[in-house]
C-alpha cells in the first residue's frame, strides 16, 4: 500500500492528498493547463525546482512569471538556455551576461565580437527557440566539489572555479542541460520549453536578451535605450576589470590575499572623483544657466543622504554654500499615508509627501524668507520642528535628496533652468561569475536590513516584509523618470558585500521557519555564503556605507 501525505496548497484549493514521493510537476497537474506555467514552488516557505518530491506533509505554493520569486527563475532559465545557444554557435568563445538593462532585459557580450550584427542576432534567437522548442530537461546535480571544478574546468569557466577555490566545500550543485554545464544560484525550470517568450536586439558591442515584465507577463518589452545608465554600468564594469576584480572570486582572492583594505582604499577615492566631478558640473551650471536647486534621486537604500552630504563638502570647496532637505522629513503622518492595492502603506507614492507643505517652503526659500523644516520619525511616524532655521543667499545651493527628485510634479513652479538632476543607485558592477549578476535589488536590500535595524528600530522580517511592496512602488513612481537626470551616480563599492554579510546574516538568521518572508531570507543567506567577510575598520567615517552600517562622521 502507497504511504499518502497531507498537503496544502492554495492553488488546489486548500487540502489534498498525495503519494508519499510526489514531485511538485505531478502535483502541478492536477490544476491542469494555465495560461503562465508554474516554474517552482514554495515548499515549507522554500523555494523548491518543480522536480523536488515531498515525503512528509507540507504547505506548497507554486509561483509563475507574476510574482517576484517567478521571474527570477525564468531569467534564470532563459540565462542557462542563452549560454547553451552561444556555445552551439561560438563554442570557442566565452558569453558575458553584463548588466541589466530597460525594464525587464540584460545586455550581453560575446568575446572576440566588436559588432553583434542584425544577421547574428536573428542566428542566436532562432537557436534559442530550437533549444526552447526542444523542451529539454534541465537538472541539477549534487557531486564532490572536486568533481564540479574539473567539469568547470574542461568548459573553460575559470570564473566559476575561482569562487569554489576561495568558498571550498566538500560538495557543490551545478545544473546540465544536454551537452552544456552551468549554475546560477537559484532554482531553474524542469526544461527549457518553460522559456516560451524572449527576444534578441543587437545593441553597441554585444546584443539585449528581452524578458516579460512581472507586471506584463504575456509579452517581452523592449524599452532598453536607457543610456545614462548604461554608460554607468559600462564605467563601472570596466574600471572593475582594471583593477582585478570582476567577479566575487576575484574579490575573495584579494580578502585571502590581505589586501582588503588597499580595496576599500581604492573604491574609496573613485567615489571621491565622482563627487568632485559631479560638483564641477553643477557649479558650471550655477555660473550658465543660474541653477539653484540640486535634486537626488534613486530607489531605497542608494545612499542618497550621504551622497547629499558629501556633494555639499565638494561644492563648499568651489565656494558655494549647500542647503540640504531631505524629502523623507516632508512625509506625512502615518495615518495619512495613502495605500497601495493591497492595503499597505504606499510609502514610495508622491502623495505619500506633504507636496503643499514642501512648495511653500520652496517658494518662501527662494525669496529670501527663513523657513523652520519639519523632522520625520519612523518610529512614531509623526512630524516633529527642526530647531534649525534654513535660509538661502546669493551663494546658496538647495540639496533636496528623496526618492521623487526627478518627479516633474514635486517642483512645479521651480523653472527647469534652475534644478540640476541627479539619479543615484546602487548599480553592482561585481558579478558572481560571467553569466550570474548581482541584481541591485539584493544589494540594496542588504543595505536597507542594517540600515533598518540600527535606525528604524526594524527586524529582518519587517523589512522583508515591506520589500516587495517598496520594489513595486519603485517601478511605479521613481524608475519611470531615471532617465530625466542631468547625471547619474553609482553608489555600489565592490568590496561592500563582503562588509554587510556579518551584520544582515545575524538578522535573517532570525526570520522563522513559520512565515512566507523565511524563503527571501534563506536565499539572502545563501548568497552571502559566497562572500569572504572584511571588517569595516579601515572604511572611512565618509563613505557611503557608513550610513548603512554605522561610525558615519556625518549626522543623519
Amino acid at each position: 500500500m502507497t504511504d499518502t501525505i497531507q498537503i496544502v496548497c492554495d492553488n488546489l484549493g486548500g487540502r489534498v492528498e498525495a503519494a508519499a514521493g510526489t514531485s511538485l510537476s505531478e502535483l502541478a497537474a492536477r490544476i491542469g493547463p494555465r495560461t503562465l506555467p508554474f516554474l517552482a514552488a514554495e515548499v515549507d516557505n522554500r523555494i523548491k525546482e518543480l522536480s523536488y518530491r515531498l515525503y512528509a506533509p507540507a504547505t506548497v505554493r507554486f509561483v509563475d512569471l507574476s510574482s517576484f520569486a517567478g521571474i527570477r527563475v525564468y531569467q534564470r532559465t532563459a540565462w542557462f538556455i542563452l549560454q547553451k545557444a552561444v556555445q552551439d554557435l561560438y563554442p570557442a568563445q566565452k558569453l558575458h551576461i553584463r548588466h541589466s538593462l530597460g525594464r525587464s532585459g540584460f545586455y550581453c557580450e560575446i568575446e572576440g565580437i566588436d559588432e553583434f550584427t542584425a544577421a547574428e542576432a536573428d542566428a542566436l534567437r532562432e537557436r534559442m527557440q530550437r533549444i526552447v522548442g526542444a523542451d529539454l530537461p534541465i537538472r541539477r546535480v549534487r557531486a564532490l566539489t572536486s568533481e564540479v571544478r574539473a567539469r568547470y574546468a574542461a568548459q573553460g569557466y575559470d570564473d566559476k572555479i575561482a569562487l569554489l577555490d576561495t568558498r571550498p566545500r566538500l560538495y557543490s550543485e551545478y545544473h546540465t542541460l544536454d551537452d552544456t554545464v552551468g549554475y546560477f544560484y537559484g532554482a531553474l525550470a524542469p526544461s527549457t520549453g518553460y522559456v516560451r517568450l524572449f527576444g534578441i536586439e543587437p545593441y553597441y558591442n554585444g546584443f539585449y536578451l528581452a524578458l516579460p515584465l512581472r507586471t506584463a507577463p504575456d509579452r517581452i518589452h523592449t524599452d532598453f535605450y536607457q543610456e545614462k545608465m548604461f554608460g554607468i554600468f559600462r564605467e563601472y564594469q570596466s574600471w572593475v576589470r582594471i583593477m582585478g576584480v570582476p567577479t566575487v572570486g576575484d574579490v575573495n582572492a584579494k580578502v585571502l590575499a590581505g589586501d582588503a583594505g588597499g580595496m576599500i582604499k581604492l573604491a574609496e577615492a573613485f567615489h571621491e572623483r565622482k563627487f568632485a566631478w559631479v560638483a564641477d558640473s553643477i557649479y558650471e551650471a550655477n555660473l550658465t544657466r543660474g541653477t539653484r536647486m540640486v535634486l537626488i534621486s534613486g530607489p531605497s537604500s542608494s545612499g542618497k543622504t550621504t551622497s547629499a552630504k558629501r556633494l555639499g563638502i565638494q561644492l563648499g570647496v568651489l565656494g558655494l554654500k549647500p542647503v540640504m532637505i531631505s524629502l523623507d522629513d516632508y512625509f506625512v503622518e502615518r495615518e495619512k499615508t495613502p495605500r497601495d492595492e493591497n492595503g499597505e502603506y504606499d510609502y514610495e507614492a508622491l502623495e505619500a509627501i506633504d507636496l503643499e507643505l514642501f512648495n511653500d517652503h520652496l517658494r518662501r526659500l527662494m525669496a529670501g524668507e527663513s523657513i523652520d523644516i519639519p523632522r520625520y520619525d519612523f518610529v512614531t511616524g509623526r512630524r516633529t520642528k527642526h530647531d534649525a532655521p534654513l535660509t538661502l543667499d546669493e551663494r546658496s545651493i538647495l540639496i533636496v535628496e528623496g526618492i521623487h527628485g526627478l518627479n516633474p510634479r514635486l517642483t512645479p513652479s521651480i523653472p527647469d533652468e534652475q534644478k540640476f538632476r541627479i539619479y543615484i543607485s546602487c548599480f553592482t558592477s561585481v558579478a558572481m561569475d560571467n553569466l550570474s549578476r548581482i541584481a541591485t535589488t539584493d544589494n540594496r536590500l542588504l543595505r536597507r536590513l542594517v540600515r533598518d535595524s540600527r535606525q528604524r528600530g526594524s527586524d529582518a522580517l519587517s523589512t522583508l516584509a515591506r520589500w516587495p511592496s517598496v520594489r513595486r512602488g519603485e517601478e511605479r513612481h521613481i524608475f519611470p523618470y531615471q532617465e530625466n537626470a542631468d547625471v547619474m551616480l553609482n553608489s555600489s563599492l565592490f568590496y561592500e558585500i563582503s562588509v554587510l554579510r556579518p551584520y544582515a546574516e545575524k538578522m535573517l538568521r532570525e526570520v522563522p521557519d513559520t512565515v512566507p518572508e523565511y524563503d527571501e531570507a534563506r536565499r539572502m543567506l545563501k548568497f552571502l555564503d559566497n562572500f569572504i567577510p572584511i571588517a569595516p575598520d579601515e572604511i572611512p567615517p565618509t563613505s557611503i556605507l557608513r550610513e548603512f552600517i554605522g561610525g558615519s562622521s556625518f549626522q543623519y
